[in-house]
């Protein structure tokens, strides 16, 4: 199979969207996670994250959400064309782990979910942003 990190970033969110409406936070919020690490991988690439079959090559870069916001920074800051693509200092997913997709749903709440939301948001902002510019197809 192809890497596609933009298509990944816009599937995960149309769903995580669609669960939001219904107050589906537990799948809601962990889908919202997940397109904002492809989307920003997306990003990462243009801007010289190396990959392999899909998968980043420096183990570094081998993240999730919770991390990839400030990995992103190391990529956004090395390259020209960065500056054109910041995020917002505070990262939205601190509070959000992969292993969630275990945890009972009764944890999860709008509360819980709206912020990953509004990160998820912001990447999709930056991705817009990339691709009018012809940075991403």
């Amino acid at each position: 199979m192809t890497c596609n990190f933009a298509d990944a970033h816009q599937r995960h969110l149309t769903d995580a969207d669609i669960l939001y409406k219904q107050k589906r936070w537990a799948n809601s919020d962990h889908l919202y996670g997940l397109s904002a690490e492809c989307g920003l991988k997306a990003l990462m690439v243009k801007f010289g994250m190396s990959i392999t079959n899909g998968t980043p090559t420096n183990k570094q870069d081998k993240v999730h959400a919770n991390k990839v916001w400030n990995r992103y920074e190391t990529y956004r800051q090395g390259h020209a064309l960065g500056t054109q693509y910041p995020l917002p200092s505070s990262n939205p997913f601190l509070d959000w782990d992969v292993s969630q997709r275990y945890t009972d749903q009764q944890y999860f709440t709008m509360q819980i979910a709206t912020p990953h939301k509004q990160g998820a948001d912001c990447v999709t902002n930056l991705i817009k942003q990339a691709t009018l510019a012809g940075l991403l197809p």
